[in-house]
């Protein structure tokens, strides 16, 4: 499976947006517990968030509204008088002359152009939310259902969409009054399309945008108060000034006759301070900072680039093959994408908007903060959180995510040491700071083409390994079996344990030997497992006397020693999952291919659920962004954000996917990493077949459950969400 152009959009335009609605709504739910106060939550900070978008568009609106009112009366004549060709070019010469284009009437719906994909976000957010399910809030019993509170008879309808209609038409009238007729018609148009789409979805949806309504409807309220006032405040303003340039110039005009001479006017330049600057309260001829929109552009494409292509490709290209289920296939660089398409759609597209329909000195401070953010960002990666140990496949660390109270103070002192720096660049030398960005941006850019040249190459090996057939274990009624179980990471001193809470254990595996004095040669695959399959020809001091042989060589040559031993004395073999085969994370079994009589096979993710490795997959295409969004982060929040590994994630929606564990016995969810090998032990009866009159049958079992901890439920140790 791959993603589609539909998909890439929708990532790229709606997937920052919800992305955030996830976030707030996450935080809050940790909070207070409950869906409900969760949604009016999640409804303020919405509304409040993007509050100044919206006063900016609605100015945007007016502007549009004023100008072609103005330019009216002209068209009208034009359209009158003239006809054809002609009436088209008079047209263009009015628009043109009068600097307007047809275009600018979008300004009149640029609130509807922003409301849409906010509307989508929500709707996918809360229409396909867990935690709704069976969530009661007031007299709302299932905010995932429709509400049906009201009953008329036989009749039962949805009261929600009802009562967001109705407040959406009282803050329409509120709103549009003066505006045109077509301006409402087309206004109360789009409210009954909503109350159509909205009528049978989840309560909790309708339930968030009639809070939206509410807010919208509170907003004109204070705005239509609000305005006269402002108004009449800015012509007192206007008045006082008028009055004071006038006294002012009177003021100067009678010094200037006083003195009479240019010498004595220097004095009195001196004397008020300057000898450059006329006479006026502010330097006329001083040039305000200007916004500049490439300075913005670099800063949020640095951060699109650091944040949604070059930590991605670090991580996959250091194990390409640990994010790849053969048997549900699925490219890891199109986990890559879709980072790098959140990370254009929050820096590159919503930015941008925010930052076109911000006045002159809001975009100034969006530069500025945006610069700031790009070299933070970088400095955190880069020197903060190097050393917190291995991340699982499931994006989380083994040892979990800890600062000491040093690192927290080191990484303060930084960020304020960084944030003064950077903006006295930008204030002294803004071209210099635009060439770094620009510098570091391209290196950045290179780095992550060279690691996603590494995982492509390394993935092509993978497609390139011919398909294993489905496992096949046999074993003889009659002769020998020998059985070698190899548990990737299984404790050994934990088996006292295990037989003394479960002594039938001991009958179980009566025939087998237990060597308690053992020890690993190293804590890694390539270290410690070559001596285990092949003895003590493989330990790491003998096989670093070969030193003109590569390591990989050695490492499949005790892999093959027992399977061809006993190959080569009569037994049938069969090899399931040759550990790090070919030092590959998935085997590479064509190491056999010279002994076509050996059956080898790959069990691992043979009876994993389809639901949790696409659980998995939906949890990467998210989780990669945010695993970069956690890295570049300031470490105080870096934890918070981390959240035992979920990134935020509403309700556990991956809970299939990944185990979140809150301490040493309480946890949420299950990890498709242990349970995929684990479902393979739990099914070898299906796998093993027994031949009454068979040869001896050599097997080679290796299985990583233990590889991949996961807490299970006592007092059967089963897993459990």
């Amino acid at each position: 499976s791959e993603m589609t152009l539909g998909s890439m959009l929708e990532t790229l335009i709606i997937g920052p947006l919800k992305f955030i609605f996830e976030i707030i709504f996450q935080t809050i739910y940790e909070l207070v517990q409950d869906p409900g106060l969760c949604i009016i939550a999640l409804s303020l900070a919405m509304n409040f968030l993007v509050l100044p978008l919206y006063r900016r568009a609605d100015a945007v609106q007016e502007e549009a509204r004023d100008k072609e009112a103005a330019l009216a009366p002209g068209i009208s004549h034009i359209k009158k008088t003239f006809s054809g060709n002609e009436r088209l070019m008079m047209l263009q010469t009015y628009y043109r002359q009068n600097q307007y284009s047809p275009l600018h009437a979008f300004r009149g719906s640029v609130s509807l152009l922003l409301e849409i994909p906010f509307f989508m976000a929500a709707y996918q957010f809360l229409s396909n939310l867990e935690l709704l399910k069976g969530a009661s809030f007031g007299p709302i019993t299932d905010l995932s259902v429709p509400d049906q509170l009201l009953v008329i008879g036989g009749l039962t309808l949805n009261l929600l969409p009802i009562l967001m209609t109705l407040i959406n038409f009282a803050s329409a009238a509120l709103y549009l009054k003066g505006f045109p007729l077509k301006t409402k018609i087309r206004t109360y148009g789009i409210a009954v399309v909503f109350l159509v789409l909205l009528y049978n979805s989840p309560s909790g949806l309708v339930f968030y945008w009639t809070l939206n309504n509410v807010f919208s409807l509170l907003k004109n309220l204070v705005l239509k108060v609000i305005a006269p006032l402002r108004e009449a405040r800015k012509a007192k303003i206007a008045e006082n000034t008028e009055n004071a340039e006038d006294a002012e110039t009177e003021e100067t005009a009678e010094n200037y006759e006083n003195t009479g001479t240019s010498e004595s006017n220097e004095e009195l330049r001196r004397s008020s301070g300057s000898a450059e600057e006329p006479l006026t309260r502010k330097n006329p001829l001083r040039k305000p900072a200007a916004p500049d929109g490439t300075f913005f552009t670099l800063s949020a494409a640095f951060l699109t680039v650091l944040i949604g292509a070059f930590i991605p490709s670090v991580y996959i290209s250091a194990s390409p093959q640990e994010y790849v289920d053969l048997t549900n296939y699925f490219h890891p660089l199109w986990y890559n994408l879709s980072a790098l398409l959140l990370a254009a759609g929050f820096f590159l597209l919503w930015f941008t908007v925010f930052y076109r329909l911000a006045a002159p000195k809001g975009r100034i401070i969006f530069e500025r903060i945006l610069a700031v953010c790009a070299v933070l960002c970088t400095v955190n990666y880069m020197f903060f959180g190097t050393k917190l140990g291995v991340v699982s496949s499931s994006l989380r660390y083994e040892g979990g995510l800890t600062f000491s109270w040093k690192e927290h103070l080191l990484n303060a002192a930084v960020a304020a040491a960084v944030i003064v720096i950077v903006l006295l660049l930008v204030k002294k030398m803004k071209k210099a700071a635009k060439y770094l960005l620009a510098i570091g941006m391209a290196s950045l850019l290179l780095m992550a083409v060279i690691n996603t040249r590494t995982t492509a190459a390394s993935i092509k090996e993978l497609q390139n390994q011919p398909p294993t057939e489905e496992a096949q274990i046999t074993l003889s009624r009659t002769g020998k079996n020998v059985v070698v179980f190899f548990l990737d990471r299984a404790m050994g001193e934990y088996i006292p344990c295990f037989l003394k809470e479960k002594p039938e254990f001991a009958e179980l595996f009566d025939g087998f030997t237990w060597y308690e004095n053992t020890i690993s040669f190293g804590g890694y695959t390539n270290i410690g497992a070559p001596a285990l399959m092949g003895g003590y020809e493989y330990t790491p001091v003998e096989m670093n006397r070969r030193d003109t042989e590569k390591m990989m060589d050695k490492h499949n040559e005790s892999i093959k020693m027992l399977p061809v031993l006993f190959l080569n004395n009569g037994f049938d073999v069969t090899v399931c999952d040759a550990p790090y085969a070919n030092y590959k994370w998935i085997p590479d079994l064509s190491i056999f291919d010279e002994y076509p009589a050996i059956r080898k096979y790959i069990t691992k993710g043979t009876f994993g659920s389809k639901e949790s490795k696409q659980a998995a997959v939906r949890g990467n295409l998210r989780n990669f962004f945010a695993f970069s969004v956690m890295k570049t982060l300031p470490t105080v929040l870096q934890i918070g954000f981390y959240d035992n590994g979920s990134y935020l994630t509403a309700g556990g929606q991956f809970g299939n996917a990944t185990q979140i564990c809150y301490s040493r016995s309480t946890s949420r969810g299950m990890d498709r990493s242990f349970l995929e090998p684990f479902d393979v032990l739990l099914n070898l009866d299906k796998l093993t077949k027994f031949e009454e009159q068979g040869k001896d049958q050599y097997l080679f079992f290796y299985n990583d459950s233990p590889h991949e901890p996961m807490l299970l439920s006592e007092p059967d140790y089963q897993p459990a969400l």
